[in-house]
């Protein structure tokens, strides 16, 4: 068998491939594009809290131009550190990304939500994706960081483009790399100008930031914005298409989540189909797994989103089930790396969904109209054309 990570035909159902390689080959070696693949809940649990042997120092991503230890942290900030520079950065950042700040944000997420809505509904079709999802993590980040309201859509574009990858091509095209150079110069900018004249948004709330003196530079503070493109935007989105899609798929658990079941159906989504399945480390000694031996220096991609599906932690695990427990699922990580926007990502997903359910009572999806994303790094929808029955 074979796993390619920059294979769409995989890319687009990657779950059977994952269900074949826990049972045949637990550890596996892609020779072409020089990584090893780990797909069992056990294993992949385990290396996410081993930080020490699974090394971030390289990124999390596998693509050329990204897999680099003076790169990565310019795009995925701590995501790219191990401790004790890691500890540092994130003890900082989190004093400007506070569950208070994420909270209070409810109110302003609502609205946003409801304004793009509105629209929706008005139509006799719209696209889930485009006409709300895409748009709100957007807004919600722009709001977050205080980007005036006239970039927005500048800024979403970009934001899209970033994320823009070609079939079978192993790296980040020219077009994408022209879009994060313009986010980072928008965001150096507004740094700039925060600096003079700070304000209550996050970013004024990082250039203030300090642990016994220690702040943040400009790079560092700029870096974990651009991380926020990625893990709270295109991230963001994709989960609620996902459970958008499949919801759809499963009528009597649709009916449950338009039904009030709103948490439960975020948690099962966020188990079910993962927006971001994969994350690379840099294997700094010797491991053996499943009798396979990984020698040092080694790529080694743990498939989180295949782990979610082990049937050895989670029973009948290709039923998508409200009632199901989740607690397990490894969706936002584990140990040190677990992910700082969960709870964000959380409330915008519920916010959204609270918001249709109020409105709808059944949905249909022209599926041969959806249209998968293309990009190894995430997986969701770019399209999702809905039809509506309200309530």
């Amino acid at each position: 068998m074979q796993f390619d990570l920059y294979d769409f035909s995989i890319n687009q159902d990657p779950y059977p491939v994952y269900a074949r390689l826990r049972e045949e080959a637990p550890v596996f070696r892609n020779e072409e594009l020089d990584f090893w693949a780990v797909s069992r809940h056990a294993e992949v649990s385990a290396a996410l809290r081993d930080t020490r042997r699974y090394s971030n120092s390289h990124g999390v991503l596998l693509e050329e131009g990204a897999w680099d230890p003076e790169v990565a942290p310019r795009f995925l900030s701590f995501l790219a550190m191990d401790a004790p520079q890691h500890t540092r950065m994130r003890t900082l950042v989190s004093r400007g990304f506070t569950p208070r700040r994420i909270a209070e944000l409810e109110d302003r997420i609502r609205g946003i939500v409801r304004g793009y809505l509105d629209a929706a509904l008005q139509s006799d079709e719209f696209d889930l994706v485009s006409d709300l999802v895409g748009r709100v993590p957007t807004d919600v980040i722009c709001e977050l960081t205080g980007i005036p309201e006239s970039d927005w859509p500048a800024v979403g574009r970009m934001m899209i483009d970033v994320m823009y990858r070609v079939d079978g091509v192993p790296g980040i095209p020219p077009e994408a790399m022209e879009a994060a150079i313009g986010l980072f110069g928008h965001y150096a900018e507004i740094l700039a100008d925060r600096r003079k004249s700070p304000g209550e948004d996050m970013i004024s709330a990082l250039v203030n930031a300090s642990v016994d003196g220690d702040r943040l530079t400009d790079e560092e503070i700029i870096g974990f914005m651009f991380l926020m493109i990625g893990a709270g935007n295109q991230t963001t989105a994709h989960l609620l298409g996902n459970a958008w899609y499949w919801a759809w798929r499963n009528p009597l658990q649709r009916k449950a989540g338009l039904g009030g079941r709103v948490t439960d159906w975020i948690e099962e989504s966020l188990r079910y189909d993962h927006p971001s399945p994969a994350s690379a480390r840099l294997l700094t000694e010797e491991v053996t797994l499943n009798g396979v031996t990984i020698p040092a220096g080694e790529r080694v991609l743990l498939l989180l989103g295949s782990a979610n599906r082990d049937p050895r932690v989670f029973p009948d695990p290709e039923r998508f089930d409200l009632d199901r427990d989740t607690r397990s699922m490894l969706t936002f990580g584990a140990g040190p790396h677990f992910c700082l926007g969960s709870a964000l990502a959380r409330l915008e997903a519920r916010v959204v969904l609270e918001e249709l359910a109020a409105h709808v009572s059944d949905y249909d999806i022209d599926e041969q109209r959806a249209v998968r994303t293309h990009a190894a790094s995430v997986h969701g929808f770019t399209a999702l054309p809905t039809t509506l029955t309200l309530r």
